[in-house]
């Protein structure tokens, strides 16, 4: 298969040969022509690339076959597959000089990863495409696919393919796929009034570290290692669906954001109390110091990727969840969907991508 100018064609291309050498292990860094120094991928070309950076995808057991074919082929032991994607662009998403190659990998991983938990699966695969400039060095792309492939193992995913394409930009564009492993999915519709909301995660740590760094402060290690590479709880999600979770989602774009859409969704409101979440001292300190509210950190603070969701009244919550607050019938059209201790959050309530 020939790739067009215009992209279109996965990193699977024919080059089985050399891709079943480094899966293999049929290739040491010390054989490597580029081992001595640092190409760039302008240097080395697009199938370079694929056969330099290929070896860092072992394949989990869902992958029954990963790049050599035009596509890979995933096992779907249920007969059905969830998919979620997510774009990655350098400048708004991450910095060069905030973040190693190795955890944006990390971090493309983790927030798509994220959101198959969120739906109560278990991730399988992930496909990724790779928009990059000419000099960008060689090296960065293979810390890019270790960081990918070391957060994929997490869960037993790995990186079954993809596609490559020259531009302006650093873009990431990541799909992953999961396995319900025969449960119903949890969705953002099935919140019902008297529900208990709990979080499973960490929250406030990453937009903390943003903070820092915009500043060009030191902090609390959590704060900066949490906003360059997330840790979502990703057995959480499967142990939230198993205990009757009846709405559940990925915290992205803040708690506050997010659980708006499980409100929206369900038709329902949900009101949460400030006091029931464990702030660190560290976290309240470092907010402190800089003039800024812990409690917005924690309420709307986006990239933790912590969970949130909704059990059941009387629902024995699974270990690592923590109540946080309770649906109740929606008041009007114009009522707010999601209050603090009764009442509306004043301010920005997490991230818009658009605003």
């Amino acid at each position: 298969m020939v790739p067009s100018p215009g992209g279109g064609c996965v990193w699977f291309p024919a080059i089985r040969r050399v891709l079943g050498a480094l899966y293999s292990g049929g290739v040491s860094d010390t054989q490597d022509p580029d081992a001595a120094g640092d190409s760039t991928l302008g240097q080395i070309g697009e199938f370079g690339l694929i056969a330099r950076v290929a070896r860092r995808a072992e394949q989990g057991p869902a992958v029954l076959l990963g790049p050599g074919d035009d596509a890979a082929l995933i096992a779907a032991a249920d007969r059905r597959v969830v998919a979620s994607t997510d774009l990655l662009v350098e400048g708004r998403h991450f910095r060069r000089d905030w973040s190693s190659a190795y955890q944006v990998g990390r971090k493309a991983a983790a927030q798509n990863l994220a959101d198959i938990a969120a739906m109560g699966g278990v991730g399988t695969a992930l496909l990724v495409g790779l928009a990059a400039p000419a000099d960008l060095p060689l090296s960065w792309a293979r810390d890019l696919a270790a960081g990918l492939a070391d957060e994929s193992a997490l869960v037993g995913a790995s990186v079954a393919g993809g596609d490559t394409v020259q531009a302006q930009i650093l873009l990431l564009a990541v799909t992953a796929l999961g396995d319900l492993e025969g449960r119903a999915p949890v969705l953002r519709s099935g919140a019902r009034p008297g529900d208990v909301v709990a979080v499973a995660g960490e929250l406030g740590w990453s937009v903390c570290g943003y903070e820092l760094l915009l500043r060009g402060l030191d902090g609390p290690k959590l704060a900066l290692a949490r906003h360059r590479s997330p840790q979502p709880p990703y057995a959480q999600g499967p142990a939230a669906a198993r205990a009757g979770a009846t709405a559940m989602l990925d915290v992205s774009d803040g708690l506050l954001a997010d659980l708006g859409h499980i409100a929206e969704e369900s038709r329902v409101a949900l009101d949460l109390d400030p006091e029931a979440f464990p702030i660190d001292r560290r976290l309240r300190e470092t907010a402190v110091q800089l003039g800024l509210d812990p409690l917005a950190w924690v309420l709307t603070g986006g990239e933790d990727h912590a969970l949130a969701a909704t059990f059941p009244p009387g629902a024995a919550l699974p270990p690592d969840w923590i109540a946080v607050g309770r649906v109740h019938e929606r008041a009007g059209e114009d009522a707010p969907l999601v209050t603090v201790a009764g009442r509306a959050w004043a301010g920005a309530q997490g991230w818009d991508h658009f605003s």
